[in-house]
């Protein structure tokens, strides 16, 4: 991946695909269906040209009127946008139908950028539905009839198809990342995962890094407040460390963290149901961490995860 400097952040890395992809977008996971609106029309006011999105969480609809509206009323031009989308666990056996569904939400011709939500292949529940249906001993119900490589060959289908323009993976390790490499016609351009001071995961960025694949930061702050809700984890921007060095910086402790992404060379993606804090996250390019406090950032990791789906699933997928 051609890599800026580090000590710098461009506002868009180049992909594997030949398309730009903006450093910092805005997440929509647990964004209010009536909020939606109001928020990506601000955040696009306020310099936003990457959304995240995905089925899973059931707003592409919204999100969809909105992004219409706005091209609508000349706020916004579609070729200025990059949109995300992702399959979900599901729909393995079923990808150009899910991406065509998320494309009528999201009311789109085509998407930037289309990823495979997570490295497993649940029973299908209908196609968007989205559900992650439990067997009777209340344990994720697996499909084993799929394998990963037939699932990345439909997502090849749909970059020759003009539905997507890059194709990508979410939640894969090393191992799963270095098989999809093997078996791609088309390889991964980027891979979301979750990554902040507190899970930092050097060694999975770097490799995707090492092989031109694009590391997007899911969770850039440590889930904050909603992960606390959903998960009960412990937010980096509580540390001492990090609010010292915010401090320091004359910045709150989530540009700080935002800004520690996007010199390791990620995408960061934050969420935000807060129109205040959409210009405080977008905010993050006029101040460079040193490398002396990218070292104390370096040295807070606890290779803690927050976002732990094992909690709804019944079983622990990273294990």
């Amino acid at each position: 991946m051609p890599a800026r400097e580090q000590g710098t952040a461009a506002n868009a890395l180049k992909l594997s695909s030949g398309h730009e992809m903006p450093a910092v977008g805005l997440g929509v996971w647990r964004m209010d269906a009536p909020a939606i609106r109001g928020l990506i029309h601000s955040a696009i006011r306020a310099g936003y040209r990457h959304f995240d999105c995905a089925a899973k969480y059931q707003n592409e609809a919204e999100v969809g009127d909105a992004l219409a509206e706005a091209f609508e009323i000349g706020l916004i031009k579609r070729e200025d946008l990059f949109i995300t989308t992702k399959l979900w666990n599901s729909d393995h056996g079923h990808v150009v139908e899910a991406c065509k569904d998320s494309l009528k939400k999201l009311r789109l011709d085509s998407l930037d950028l289309y990823l495979i939500h997570f490295p497993v292949v649940t029973k299908h529940t209908g196609i968007g539905k989205t559900a992650s249906a439990l067997g009777d001993d209340g344990v994720l119900d697996i499909n084993t009839t799929i394998s990963l490589e037939t699932t990345w060959h439909a997502m090849e289908d749909l970059v020759s198809m003009g539905l997507v323009r890059s194709i990508g993976i979410s939640n894969y390790n090393i191992l799963l990342t270095r098989d999809c490499l093997a078996y791609a016609k088309i390889k991964p351009a980027v891979n979301q995962i979750e990554t902040h001071p507190y899970f930092q995961r050097d060694p999975l960025v770097k490799f995707c890094q090492k092989h031109g694949i694009c590391v997007t930061a899911h969770t850039p702050l440590g889930g904050s407040t909603a992960n606390t809700e959903l998960f009960g984890s412990v937010s980096c921007l509580d540390d001492p460390v990090i609010k010292s060095l915010a401090e320091k910086y004359g910045k709150s402790p989530a540009q700080l963290v935002l800004r520690w992404g996007l010199q390791r060379n990620t995408v960061v993606i934050p969420k935000t149901s807060k129109e205040e804090r959409l210009e405080e996250n977008l905010a993050v390019v006029d101040f460079d961490i040193s490398s002396e406090d990218m070292e104390k950032i370096k040295a807070l990791d606890r290779n803690y995860r927050s976002n732990q789906p094992a909690k709804f699933w019944g079983i622990d997928i990273y294990a």
